[in-house]
């Protein structure tokens, strides 16, 4: 008998319980797949929580690695043996074995390693999506990027600074200060220690980005709004610090005309070969060096709960990994 981290109830860290997990033959379009490396993402602590509903009991996480063992019938994308990975729906990546629809599965090239995969899938699929279609950041731009020492930061940072962009991160400490220069981004604020508007403004001359990307929510949403410049775009990717309260659209005018998007993965990816386009464009900045994945923590699967609380408390950086 397999297991998995399954939740019965939506509620802090302690929901999450290690049970056995049968998740029987894969089912028409469906492949079973036994993972050697999870990834821990925010999105799952809104899963735990309920601010993402879903139909309970279940396991969660989105993004795993690991070796298909059998496919059900009308399966054509992978085989197997095969080395896969994803970030997908539905959740049941806290698991040690589970079934999925073999189409958001994507074949590992022999230079991404698992553990390199189960980091990076949903983070550096985010940021090409992010960076190449929500907003098309262009050579010589200035950006503005919350939580720049997390793990979809540090790959932004990468990212954007190899395509000669100048990056303004935010972050909660010196140590993430540096943690994120030495990975691209240009320009840090300590938001604990500096107001990050009058510091954006400082470093643009008053002019302000085109772009905000902003994972925090809550605590950054009116802020992030002034240190646009006009018809800027303002996106809104996740809510770390709680979700962004009420607001009225006409705001956005005397603020210079603004835009404002909630993108998510699911959709930029929910076509196969924009999934396939996605991940191949990671996998070659990941292969050439140009970003390199921080696995900055480890926990065994049966330990997630305190994944989850060091993840809550802002106490990781770069990728953490559940290891089945």
């Amino acid at each position: 008998m397999s297991k998995a981290i399954v939740i019965h109830e939506y509620g802090g860290p302690e929901v999450l319980k290690w049970e056995d997990y049968a998740p029987g033959e894969p089912a028409a379009g469906e492949a079973r797949i036994r993972h050697t490396a999870v990834g821990l993402n925010y999105i799952d602590t809104y899963h735990r929580t309920g601010l993402y509903p879903l139909t309970l009991p279940c396991p969660i996480g989105m993004e795993a690695a690991g070796v298909v063992e059998a496919v059900g019938s009308e399966v054509t994308e992978v085989a197997p043996g095969d080395r896969v990975a994803y970030a997908a729906n539905p959740p049941g990546a806290y698991s040690e074995v589970r079934n999925i629809p073999a189409h958001r599965l994507v074949k590992l090239p022999d230079a991404i390693d698992d553990r390199t995969a189960a980091g990076m899938m949903l983070q550096g699929m985010t940021v090409q999506y992010l960076v190449r279609r929500t907003f098309q950041v262009q050579p010589g731009q200035t950006v503005l990027w919350h939580a720049a020492a997390g793990g979809v930061g540090l790959i932004a940072c990468q990212w954007l600074s190899a395509m000669g962009v100048t990056v303004i991160g935010t972050v909660g400490s010196d140590e993430k200060a540096q943690l994120a220069k030495a990975h691209g981004c240009t320009h840090t604020i300590n938001y604990q220690t500096e107001d990050f508007v009058e510091r954006v403004k400082e470093i643009t001359n008053g002019a302000g980005v085109p772009v905000v990307y902003d994972s925090v929510g809550k605590d950054t949403w009116e802020g992030s709004l002034d240190c646009l410049q006009p018809l800027g775009l303002m996106v809104s990717f996740g809510n770390a610090s709680g979700p962004v309260p009420p607001f009225s659209v006409t705001s956005l005018a005397p603020k210079g005309s603004l835009y404002v998007t909630r993108p998510t993965l699911m959709t930029y990816t929910a076509k196969r070969d924009d999934l396939i386009a996605t991940a191949a464009e990671l996998f070659e900045m990941v292969g050439t060096g140009k970003v390199k994945i921080n696995i900055n923590q480890t926990y065994p699967l049966s330990e997630t709960a305190q994944a989850h609380r060091d993840l809550e408390a802002r106490k990781t950086t770069g990728s953490t990994l559940l290891l089945p």
